[in-house]
């Protein structure tokens, strides 16, 4: 028996398979972005719920410590994102005490870009004091060849936090930039 006939046909199958392939994929209905605007109307929806933003609440913090409403870092290939839990107790008493430490209450969440809007759409609403505004910045130890790329991700969180109802207020270096 001759192989090539045989090597031949699976040849012209295997060139089919990967034009079709290549054909399909430009052809891919729009499932992928339906499920995306699904999400984020869900999330905007629910993040409703959480009051506007109070400018005369954050425009006077002057330092990235003073934020108490969620933080999100933009990295290369995620965004952490610091959320300051509400205290639990209403007592001044003791507060940011060693009985009752801040940083206790803050947890860091580590997420792919694309889950953003389910992330914040999970914090509860009492860690957002602030109303529907977020601080953002980018990773402060990044290299330089990574800035553009950095920056293309920071437009996209903004882009989906604007879909989402929510205020960005930029930061760079610890101090406000401003709001979008």
């Amino acid at each position: 028996m001759n192989p090539r006939p045989f090597l031949l046909s699976s040849l012209m199958f295997l060139g089919l398979v990967l034009t079709g392939c290549r054909h399909a994929s430009t052809d891919i209905p729009p499932q992928a972005n339906l499920e995306r605007a699904h999400l984020l109307e869900v999330a905007r929806q629910d993040l409703a719920q959480i009051p506007p933003p109070s400018k005369n609440l954050y425009m006077n913090i002057r330092t990235i410590e003073d934020w108490e409403n969620p933080l999100l870092t933009v990295q290369q290939n995620m965004i952490t994102i610091t959320v300051l839990m509400a205290d639990a107790n209403p007592s001044p008493l003791g507060k940011g005490t060693m009985l009752r430490p801040v940083a206790a209450r803050k947890e860091v969440l580590n997420i792919a870009p694309m889950h953003l809007a389910e992330a914040l759409n999970s914090i509860p609403h009492s860690a957002w004091p602030y109303g529907r505004v977020v601080a953002i910045e980018e990773a402060h130890e990044a290299p330089k060849s990574v800035r553009p790329e950095l920056r293309r991700n920071i437009e996209a969180a903004m882009q989906t936090l604007s879909d989402i109802g929510i205020v960005a207020d930029e930061w760079n270096d610890n101090r406000p930039v401003g709001i979008r």
